[in-house]
């Protein structure tokens, strides 16, 4: 048409198909097995070892598999003998590119509390990833969180909420426990981690390893989170 028509180019048609299907919601193929990424920053192995059990809770699910991963350290060497940091086992790999996180069905982030909020090396990893952010590679994904902390009023819960907000900018879905648990999340008769908001461990002045009560739960949070994302792949 001429000037003033309301035809539209197929050139503009194609611009706009394009950028609709750059910003869409990753929905999962029901195919394939389903893979939860459990990433995670532990300096003295208390949450690390909440890792482990929660990756034996996903394998409980049929169809479902745990992949463990380590937030890359921003500490140098130098500093990690000082403080008398543990040798990390290298069987488990480095998140090495951002985009890696894009294979996930679901995610559980794990990290010891700072002052509240998330250790520095979650937070850069989170930071690394602003291109995934700006297309939403990561929207409708769920994910959940894990922590660590010295004392019972240092953080087990303002640390997971805190984070909460990494997840809304990117579109991701939040899947706390609650109190699914059970009667142990009511268990007074012994200092336990943990909250509504995920697992956790109490690790004092670092010597406290995490109880079997501490690891029951993040094993069950491992497989609460493998039934929700089942659900949302195959309904």
């Amino acid at each position: 048409m001429g000037k003033g028509g309301g035809c539209v180019s197929s050139k503009n048609k194609t611009s706009k198909s394009s950028n609709s299907a750059k910003h869409s919601i990753n929905v999962p193929s029901s195919t394939k097995n389903l893979k939860i990424f459990i990433v995670f920053y532990s300096m003295y192995g208390h949450v690390e070892s909440l890792a482990r059990r929660i990756k034996k809770g996903i394998e409980t699910m049929e169809g479902v598999e745990g992949v463990l991963y380590r937030a890359p350290e921003t500490m140098s060497e130098d500093v990690l003998v000082k403080i008398q940091a543990p040798l990390k086992d290298d069987s488990i790999p480095e998140i090495s590119l951002p985009s890696d996180l894009v294979d996930a069905d679901g995610f559980l982030f794990g990290f010891p509390t700072r002052f509240g909020c998330m250790a520095g090396q979650m937070k850069a990893l989170f930071d690394s990833v602003g291109n995934l952010w700006k297309e939403q590679k990561l929207a409708g994904k769920p994910a959940g969180f894990f922590v660590s902390s010295g004392s019972q009023g240092g953080g087990q819960e303002t640390t997971a909420w805190t984070a909460i907000t990494q997840l809304a900018h990117h579109g991701m879905l939040f899947v706390p426990i609650g109190y699914t648990f059970g009667a142990g999340m009511f268990d007074m008769d012994m200092v336990r981690g943990g909250s509504p908001y995920g697992a956790g461990v109490f690790t004092g002045d670092g010597s406290r390893e995490a109880t079997e009560v501490e690891l029951a739960l993040a094993e069950y949070q491992g497989k609460y989170m493998a039934t929700i994302v089942k659900k949302l792949v195959h309904g």
